[in-house]
């Protein structure tokens, strides 16, 4: 860049820091800066254009403009060339304006004498503020370095946007995190909790956005990059040899660290007049806006991968490291883009709820947090561009909605929906020592789901019968390394022990998809729920396989113990599955091994293949246990990670239920133990007609078994299902409706 332009550029950013420290009102202070701009770039019109809302831009300030049309010219996200700018959070910058396609004239500015246009956004980290606009009457294209200074300027308006100083009463703006705000999301777990938020990564604050001392801020920068490299470098060398696929994400973050691109671009920022901070974070808002526009998922990885070597340069800059001294509060609300298993775990308990801005239903996250009974909702887009430390925050994990800095009418109705809840669960504690015994004297074996030793207690306490699944993956994806046989074997041991002689069915590992081991090479699928996983794996690559059941086997010491094998698309793969651990078995006999008192061996009906398999398979298997989630998603083709689609189809379908009486039919024929085991059977009303039609073992998450018991003592089974054959005999396509009356009916 010529020095006469990083001079002006200098100029124009001390000038505008000056202009913003003087005392003013948050409209002052705007005017102050539009007019400042189109002196300093000798255009006739400067413009700022904040959003409303997510969908409108509005006239906050012009210097040239009819002044008369502030606050009252409004358009919405993509519509002009200013909503362009917005949309696409990219320059535009013609002589010819209203030649240009999309232009939109908006007659009460009195813009139609002005040709030339300049827009740039206004955005920070990702995070859509506004447009920053400049025009003349001449008609000419402004010039790279006129973009780039604007570019530059845009940047410094967008912090100051975030540190408040446009705010006042009754002013351009409304106060930044302090305002009441409702996100929605999806449900990752249910529940709901009242409490403070607690950031995972609390968000570096930059004071300091313009420098006076541009080689002082090359040196700080230099010295920082110096030390992010060697950090990286250090993080290789430790995983050297161990783990080729995180040796790979490290070698990309390496590449970032030491590109000139990326170098030259943050010392072009410096030279204009930003701080080495103010230069970082202008790089990385523009990767984050690019995130947004980039289809391809490799593509998306490497720019994830620049928007976290950035944080971590800004953290060696300002010295804002992820522990910053604040004090977790007594009921944290965890608020993170994303969060690993073993970090989850690493808060354990003390959280209250979970609120990410991704995540998936079928995420490492979603698991933990089952496991743990924690409130989790996924998708909350933005908010932690919003959310501080020590917000007060409501998570409503069964509706998928956060309530952040929630009004009191908002937070008291919360609370009576928590206190409701919390005198529903005593109220089912009465029946915890009671079967689920229905009025026609069915009774159903309630069992709960399960994967960490932190869920054993809940066994008792829930009143289940015994774990109808138990997660192996978990052991596995919270580790760094293949954990040790031994190891494994006191685990799995550790659980039976907690189970005080109740039946705990351990599910083998069941990883690929969307649980992927940190340590293990990702196979890129087009369709990873349909691909390379669970029992499909275990048979290629046995070795992991033969030693988790070793390790299972050692773990039973004589006592019962229940194996199941995932995801079993055809009776050859559960045959071969169940030899393999036919001949562990035998080789723990020459061993001299205390063998399992008994052996029960099943498999999970995930796939309506298997439903269709020989009599020899029902004949065969000990159990079976029927994947409610993943069949359903089959059943319909409607991939469960995906929220437009994942709740469209109900299990009260009358097609669905068809299939699951075929199931219950086959299964009674071979008199094989059946059990359904998912979220469905976790909510009453679904598991009231699972148990109607023929299901006598339910399995779900702890919290559950309250609720269904009370349920189905209170109805006769023998009658529902007339109910529900009658339904389908009348052609009905769902049968929620006519249960639902029929419950209505009984007063229920």
């Amino acid at each position: 860049m010529p020095d006469r332009t990083e001079s002006e550029s200098r100029k124009l950013l001390r000038r505008l820091r000056d202009t913003l420290a003087e005392a003013g009102a948050g409209q002052e202070r705007l005017d102050r800066i539009t007019h400042l701009i189109a002196d300093s770039m000798q255009s006739e019109v400067c413009s700022i254009y904040l959003f409303r809302d997510d969908e409108t831009l509005e006239l906050c300030a012009t210097e040239g403009l009819n002044p008369e049309s502030v606050h009252q010219t409004r358009m919405r996200l993509g519509e002009g060339l200013v909503g362009r700018v917005a949309k696409t959070s990219s320059p535009i910058n013609t002589a010819n304006a209203p030649a240009e396609k999309g232009f939109r004239y908006m007659p009460e500015t009195g813009e139609e004498i002005y040709s030339s246009f300049l827009g740039v956004p206004i955005q920070r980290l990702g995070e859509k503020l506004g447009v920053l606009v400049v025009q003349s009457k001449e008609a000419r294209a402004f010039s790279d370095d006129e973009v780039y200074a604007l570019e530059v300027v845009a940047m410094v308006v967008a912090e100051m946007t975030e540190l408040g100083a446009f705010v006042g009463e009754g002013e351009a703006l409304s106060a930044l995190h302090q305002q009441p705000v409702m996100y929605r999301g999806g449900t990752g777990q249910e529940g709901a909790a009242e409490g403070h938020v607690w950031l995972h990564e609390p968000r570096v604050v930059i004071t300091n956005l313009v420098s006076d001392d541009p080689a002082a801020e090359l040196e700080r920068l230099k010295e920082a990059v110096d030390r992010l490299r060697i950090s990286v470098d250090a993080m290789l060398t430790m995983t050297d040899g161990q783990d080729k696929e995180q040796s790979q994400v490290l070698e990309a973050y390496r590449m970032f660290a030491n590109s000139r691109g990326w170098m030259r671009r943050m010392e072009e920022d410096i030279a204009a007049g930003l701080s080495a901070e103010a230069a970082v974070e202008k790089e990385q808002s523009a990767a984050r806006a690019r995130l947004e526009t980039v289809p391809d998922p490799y593509l998306r990885d490497r720019l994830h991968d620049l928007d976290d070597l950035s944080n971590r340069l800004l953290r060696i800059l300002t010295g804002q490291g992820a522990d910053t001294g604040a004090e977790m509060p007594d009921d944290p609300i965890l608020v993170a883009r994303n969060i690993g298993p073993a970090e989850l775990l690493d808060y354990g308990r003390r959280l209250k709820g979970i609120v990410l801005e991704e995540g998936a239903v079928g995420s490492h996250a979603a698991i933990v947090a089952r496991a743990l009974a924690i409130p989790l909702v996924i998708h909350a887009e933005r908010i932690i561009t919003e959310a501080l430390n020590g917000d007060p925050i409501l998570v409503d994990g069964d509706q998928g909605i956060v309530h952040l800095r929630p009004e009191e009418t908002v937070a008291a109705a919360f609370r009576d929906k928590i206190a409701m809840q919390a005198k529903a669960q005593t109220r089912y504690a009465s029946l915890r020592d009671k079967p689920a015994t229905a009025k026609c004297g069915t009774t159903i074996s309630l069992h709960m789901n399960a994967g960490l030793m932190a869920d054993l207690p809940s066994l008792a306490g829930s009143g289940a019968e015994g774990v109808g699944l138990f997660r192996t993956e978990l052991q596995f994806l919270i580790r760094n390394h293949v954990p040790k046989r031994a190891e494994l074997a006191g685990i799995y041991s550790g659980v039976m022990d907690a189970a005080h002689g109740k039946r705990v069915v351990f599910r083998t590992l069941d990883i690929g998809s969307d649980k992927v081991l940190p340590y293990m090479k990702r196979v890129e699928e087009p369709n990873p729920a349909m691909g390379w996983r669970a029992i499909r794996v275990a048979l290629d690559k046995p070795g992991i396989m033969r030693m988790q059941l070793q390790a299972l086997l050692r773990a039973a010491n004589g006592r019962p113990m229940s194996i199941m094998f995932p995801f079993v698309a055809e009776y050859e793969e559960f045959r071969t599955a169940r030899q393999m651990l036919k001949d562990e078995v035998e080789r723990e006999r020459r061993l001299g091994h205390k063998l399992p008192g008994a052996l029960e061996i099943g498999a999970m009906l995930e796939t309506p293949s298997l439903a269709y398999a020989p009599k020899e398979f029902f004949e065969t298997a000990d159990f079976i246990s029927v994947g409610g989630n993943d069949l359903k998603q089959f059943f319909f083709a409607a991939d469960r990670e995906n929220e437009t689609v994942r709740r469209r189809y109900d299990m009260l379908n009358a097609s669905f239920l068809h299939f699951l009486c075929h199931i219950v039919d086959r299964c009674a024929e071979t008199r094989t133990d059946l059990s359904f085991c998912g979220e469905d059977a976790g909510r009453p009303i679904e598991a009231l007609t699972l148990a109607a039609i023929g299901f006598r073992t339910l399995s779900m998450r702890p919290a559950s078994i309250g609720p269904v018991k009370h349920l189905i003592r209170r109805v006769n089974l023998t009658e529902l299902r007339a109910v529900i054959e009658a339904e389908c005999e009348a052609g009905v396509t769902n049968v929620r409706a006519g249960v639902v009356n029929w419950l209505a009916k009984q007063d229920i």
